[in-house]
């Protein structure tokens, strides 16, 4: 793929209008927009509607997290709304898992079902935090490599995952697995609330599959420039 193929742009907004006028600026220099629990609650399924009618492709970003069957059910409707890619917590189990891939093929029938995700570990938490506050005993890395696997293992096509995980998942799953890859600052970006944060170029050469972008271009002076600013970096990183 191209550089830009791989540029995911987050409509971390909360009117329909704002995402329209992302997507009309960015749609020739981003492979895919993210829609995620503000815009999708704000709006519903219109949203993925406006992405669509000016050519762009949705990664749906609702993070499913329920019982096999409900999970199911929200994976066809996925699927109905044709999202190029849509994802679900890892946490919820294999069962749930497996659930969400066996629904999403049945609906897209002899179509072709959405590529789907599992969430690891949030790129907000760090070590005290997935310990203290989740409960987890893993470190974060580990934790990740391990839902990883098992995400492969249940029929997904990839994973959410940091920049900081991105080299150990490969390895674990191979070169087929998707790797899509948010906590993405270039240099001189703010951190703002991330915690396993890396460069374009970085993540890239690490083995990422997408990257996800959002507040450095979104908020930056001139948002089409600060995108190409980012494939220029994802370029180089493929040199």
């Amino acid at each position: 793929m191209e550089a830009k193929q791989r540029l995911i742009v987050a409509l971390d907004v909360n009117t329909l209008d704002q995402a329209r006028e992302l997507v009309a600026e960015l749609k020739d220099v981003a492979g895919m927009f993210k829609i995620g629990l503000e815009l999708f609650c704000s709006h519903g399924p219109r949203a993925v509607d406006v992405v669509h009618e000016q050519g762009g492709r949705v990664f749906l970003d609702l993070k499913f997290h329920d019982i096999p069957n409900t999970v199911a059910g929200a994976a066809r409707a996925a699927t109905r709304m044709g999202v190029a890619m849509f994802n679900l917590h890892a946490a919820g189990g294999a069962e749930m898992m497996r659930a969400a891939v066996e629904a999403a093929r049945q609906e897209a029938g002899s179509g072709r079902a959405p590529l789907i995700l599992a969430v690891t570990v949030l790129t907000s938490l760090g070590a005290d935090a997935l310990r203290e506050e989740v409960g987890l005993a893993r470190p974060p890395l580990e934790q990740v490599v391990f839902w990883a696997d098992q995400a492969r293992d249940c029929g997904l096509d990839g994973v959410v995952a940091s920049p900081r995980e991105i080299s150990s998942i490969r390895r674990q799953c191979g070169d087929g697995f998707l790797i899509v890859t948010p906590g993405i600052r270039p240099a001189g970006s703010a951190q703002d609330d991330q915690q396993r944060v890396g460069a374009p170029g970085e993540a890239l050469a690490a083995g990422a599959s997408y990257l996800v972008v959002g507040r450095p271009i979104t908020r930056a002076p001139d948002r089409r420039q600060a995108a190409l600013n980012i494939i220029a970096e994802m370029e180089a990183s493929d040199r």
